[in-house]
């Protein structure tokens, strides 16, 4: 989902530079930096996922 957002906000930022529509421009790097926030969430996610299964195989010894 992450990448669709990256994908259509730079699509949406370039033709907002193209035609001079700066809330286009604004919305298409909004979207880029949602998806950019979407990639760091689910990177905390995975870490934090792995933590503790390990502390699970830990307690399980």
């Amino acid at each position: 989902m992450a990448l669709d957002d990256k994908i259509t906000g730079k699509a949406k930022e370039v033709a907002g530079k193209a035609t001079g529509d700066d809330e286009l421009a604004n919305e298409g790097k909004a979207d880029q930096l949602k998806a950019k926030f979407q990639d760091a969430v689910e990177d905390v996610k995975d870490t934090v996922g792995g933590i503790a299964d390990k502390v699970k195989n830990k307690l399980a010894k």
